[in-house]
């Protein structure tokens, strides 16, 4: 962070929508800092649970090269 290169967050979480969510929410609008689009992939199962979609990588990095978040960030999986 220090030298201001972008760095890419691809989450992978059981815990995103409970306690963790906070402190996702605190990294969010954070410089240099761009996130894999993340959803929640069986909200049944797992009401919790965020996952990113590693397909969207190199857009994201793309992105991030850029100074842009790639978007929408929250997805429907």
């Amino acid at each position: 962070m220090r030298n201001g290169k972008p760095i890419i967050l691809a989450i992978s979480t059981n815990d995103g929508l409970g306690l963790n969510l906070e402190n996702i929410g605190h990294v969010m609008p954070n410089q240099n800092i761009y996130f894999v689009p993340f959803g929640q992939d069986n909200a049944v199962a797992k009401p919790y649970s965020l996952v990113a979609d590693l397909t969207l990588v190199p857009d994201t990095l793309k992105f991030a090269l850029d100074g842009k978040q790639i978007q929408p960030v929250l997805i429907k999986y």
